[in-house]
């Protein structure tokens, strides 16, 4: 690329809140460090209390290279740091990496071109989830099978084309400053909240499957469960808190988990017939597993039928007991307001 070109290309911040991901830090920072884009690039890091040794690697990345520098994030919350990393950037262009996500090559490019191209808000593509242990091999096959997640495409891929939400995400800066960026409030679900908003406020969500994220799955059933409750039980106030936003995918996670319970505590007490509600679910897990486990060692295809009802029923669980007094907070606390915009650096 010629250097005239590569003067006119929009520079770029990208944004990463983190804690407690000295696994996966130093490999997520040299991904992004080594995408070949011509204009300006900066990586905002922002550290949250973390207990290992998250907090050195990211000092070592900013000694080692000035491109790279963090802000503090002293809640730990997310959509805290995702702020004030943003407050911390100072470029047109924003794009949102997690410490255990890998940005594939060219990422930034592509987006960024989508950006023009598309008129777009915000452009975004596939979490591509692949593992490193046996169970995660397992939970990544899950996590992108139809049977795991239902047919988001920035699970499964598809087509090009508007969508309610993307993975991660790329945004044009003066948006994000126009909406107050991240409502601080959702701890989880601040992606699609976010989306939400940028619809509503007339913006385009353009999803491409050009567009991968290398992501890292939780490394145990505990840990995923524990995510996927979070998933349920934040996505139950996203509901709750912008009205016509639930849609069927949502409902069929908590339907199961009433399925099987109903199923098994009816067949109990009245009837064995009952029974094939829980068993019907079952079949269709094993059913699902050996279509979708083809491609997995043996032991990361027997944890396959674990993983997915761990995502299901743990989903269903936090969206089934989300309180209501956590909505009503979320409603009750101050919308976000309009950022202050940060000059862009020469």
């Amino acid at each position: 690329m010629n250097t005239k070109a590569a003067e006119e290309l929009p520079a770029v911040s990208v944004i990463m809140p983190v804690l407690n991901e000295e696994r996966h830090l130093r490999a997520a920072v040299r991904h992004i460090l080594e995408q070949e884009y011509a204009g300006g690039l900066e990586v905002v890091i922002a550290l949250g209390p973390s207990t290992d040794r998250t907090d050195e690697i990211a000092a070592a990345l900013a000694a080692e290279d000035d491109r790279v520098r963090t802000v503090p994030n002293p809640s730990g919350r997310t959509p805290a740091g995702l702020n004030a990393a943003i407050r911390g950037s100072r470029h047109p262009i924003v794009v949102r990496v997690d410490g255990h996500g890998l940005l594939t090559p060219g990422y930034v490019a592509t987006a960024v071109r989508l950006l023009g191209e598309m008129d777009a808000a915000n452009v975004g593509g596939i979490m591509h989830a692949e593992g490193e242990t046996e169970w995660e091999h397992a939970v990544a096959a899950a996590m992108t099978s139809k049977i795991g997640v239902g047919n988001a495409a920035f699970h499964t891929g598809g087509l090009a084309g508007p969508a309610e939400t993307v993975y991660l995400g790329v945004f044009r800066r003066e948006v994000l400053e126009r909406l107050g960026g991240y409502n601080e409030e959702f701890v989880r679900a601040q992606d699609w909240e976010l989306n939400y908003r940028i619809r509503q406020d007339g913006g385009l969500i353009w999803f491409t499957p050009q567009l991968k994220v290398t992501y890292r799955p939780r490394p145990s059933v505990r840990a995923l469960a524990k995510q996927y409750k979070d998933y349920g039980r934040w996505r139950r106030v996203v509901t709750r808190y912008h009205k016509g936003s639930v849609n069927l995918r949502y409902l069929a996670p908590p339907a199961a988990l009433l399925g099987v319970v109903g199923g098994l505590v009816l067949g109990a007490a009245l009837h064995p017939a009952f029974l094939v509600l829980p068993g019907g679910y079952l079949l269709a897990i094993l059913g699902g597993s050996l279509l979708e486990g083809r491609k997995l060692a043996g032991r990361a295809r027997v944890l396959l039928p674990v993983a997915l009802a761990t995502m299901h029923l743990s989903w269903g669980f936090g969206f089934l007991t989300s309180p209501r007094k956590l909505a009503r907070k979320v409603i009750a606390s101050t919308a976000p307001e309009p950022m202050k915009p940060v000059s862009e650096s020469n």
